[in-house]
């Protein structure tokens, strides 16, 4: 009888995927994962889906959603997190404010000290669109001072960014 191998699976490590409603995030998730533009309604509870960069590396995804009813129980999803994309619409000048609140309850909960933060300013595709600089700026990203922070701008709808976006989620991890 021939020994028998064991392999040893490595658990994909699991990314957060949050932000306001309405910012994009199941959009950019299914554009990325599927290549295509999926409809999508307000996400109630959460969605799962593995994100393959390439034959090396995995991403499980957890897009959390964002509706303000939603959000008190995103501390539920926190631990074991090991990076945590924020995304937000960066044509919606008047929730910027909004945004930068939920993103600050989230990064002073105790599971997310020196949690990598990667922030997607969405829907670059629209004239109207923010810089990265004014988004990072309303967001005060420049106070994160206990992790490594990234913002990069994208479109889900028009797949621009994404997988560049994803890579450097990666490579987050790795700083960590």
């Amino acid at each position: 009888m021939g020994a028998i191998k064991s392999k040893q699976y490595k658990q994909t490590p699991q990314v957060l995927l949050m932000g306001l409603d309405t910012a994009g995030k199941s959009t950019l998730l299914y554009r990325q994962q599927r290549g295509v533009v999926m409809e999508t309604s307000p996400t109630v509870g959460f969605n799962v889906a593995t994100v393959e960069l390439d034959k090396k590396t995995s991403l499980a995804v957890w897009d959390v959603g964002g509706q303000g009813t939603m959000r008190p129980n995103w501390k539920y999803y926190l631990e074991g997190c090991k990076v945590l994309v924020f995304v937000v619409d960066s044509s919606d000048h008047a929730r910027m404010g909004e945004a930068q609140k939920a993103l600050k309850k989230i990064l002073s909960n105790e599971h997310f000290k020196g949690v990598p933060l990667m922030v997607l300013a969405n829907k670059k595709d629209l004239p109207n669109s923010m810089t990265i600089r004014e988004v990072s700026t309303l967001l005060e990203l420049d106070s994160c001072t206990d992790r490594v922070w990234e913002i990069q701008a994208c479109s889900a709808l028009k797949g621009l960014g994404l997988q560049q976006a994803f890579l450097s989620i990666a490579k987050l991890m790795h700083k960590a």
